[in-house]
């Protein structure tokens, strides 16, 4: 590991003198089980500022609709208590747009809804306008025939997920998946749980009124109630880990099996080719602008707009976390410049 220490601290020292992010955090597992965890910089730029730590807690927004979100309906699915032939509406009947009766829960796993608007164009709206674009707005495409990416999408399969269970998200998740894998810092309410110390900042945004720290970072996720399934975990890389040695050892941790195989098989299979795209049940999958060129076709991940990622390679069974606040002080000018880091990270273990 001594060699792979040294490119990857090369490699991060270069971001962070190009100020990609102040600081962050890299953790792998590998096919052993071994592991390697190595922080890096400051949680902010300031001279005094706290020096980054194993455990420090980051916003990892969008890996939220896979860890948990996706995930707790990949596990319904084991058990039978839900179906990707499901109709949305039998779960959520006030879902009123036109194509009400031909969205499936399928759709939702793989992001085959296409809403045409991002979220976010509506932070200055209430919740409720929120939401009823989400259940209103007509899609642009027929359900299935498009991949597309959306906040929406995961809230749609979030409220699924808390009709069937009658909980909210977050109680779900802490049950079902945190606390037996030992993701003792993993929660949608770290300012309830840690010192704010403990949290890297994410943005200074006037719009939110000054530092964004402990807060969900995503602005349609902060103006929603509840636990909204777009964004909003708060975990660290230790705990992140767990999680992806649990999928790279087939669905099974410490004698506790969370996912059959054929699930598993399902998350690192494509399940869109006859669109012509790709994503796994659930997952993204086999990308190589972030997994990096050596990735195999059975790789699965997910970024995070804060400067986030976790991926798991299921063929060499080698799970890699990332997690920094790209997004701080300000979001940068190069948006591509994150996903630099990301894949040379993910060249360097899965080469």
């Amino acid at each position: 590991m001594k060699k792979v220490s040294h490119a990857i601290s090369e490699r991060i020292g270069k971001a962070i003198d190009e100020q990609v992010f102040p600081g962050c955090v890299v953790g792998i597992v590998d096919a052993s089980g071994s592991r390697l965890v190595l922080h890096f910089g400051q949680h902010t730029y300031e001279p005094d500022a706290l020096e980054v730590r194993e455990d420090t807690v980051y916003d990892v927004a969008s890996i939220t609709k896979a860890i948990p979100v996706s995930c707790l309906a990949l596990q319904l699915l084991d058990q039978n208590r839900l179906h990707l032939d499901d109709r949305l509406i039998e779960y959520l009947p006030e879902f009123n747009n036109p194509d009400r009766e031909s969205v499936l829960i399928r759709h939702l796993l793989t992001h085959t809804l296409h809403f045409g608007f991002p979220l976010s164009s509506l932070k200055n709206q209430s919740s409720d306008t929120i939401l009823r674009a989400i259940f209103e707005t007509p899609f642009k495409s027929r359900p299935g025939s498009v991949f597309s990416y959306s906040n929406a999408t995961s809230i749609l399969l979030e409220l699924v997920i808390e009709r069937i269970y009658g909980e909210s998200l977050d109680d779900v998740a802490d049950r079902v998946f945190f606390e037996p894998l030992l993701m003792e810092k993993t929660t949608f309410h770290p300012l309830q749980k840690f010192e704010k110390s403990e949290i890297v900042p994410t943005e200074i945004d006037n719009w939110r009124g000054g530092v964004v720290q402990g807060e969900v970072h995503d602005e349609s996720a902060w103006v929603m109630p509840g636990t909204p399934g777009s964004a909003g975990l708060f975990s660290t890389a230790p705990d992140l880990l767990n999680f992806l040695h649990m999928l790279r050892n087939h669905g099974t941790w410490k004698g506790m099996r969370f996912f059959s195989d054929e699930t598993i098989r399902d998350m690192s299979k494509n399940q869109i080719e006859s669109i012509g795209a790709c994503t796994g049940l659930g997952w993204e999958l086999n990308q190589p602008r972030y997994m990096g060129e050596s990735c195999s076709q059975r790789t699965i991940g997910k970024t995070g707009f804060t400067g986030c990622m976790c991926l798991c390679d299921m063929e060499k069974g080698i799970g890699i976390v990332l997690l920094s606040n790209c997004t701080y002080p300000g979001r940068k000018p190069d948006k591509e410049a994150i996903n630099g880091v990301r894949k040379d990270i993910a060249e360097i273990l899965l080469a």
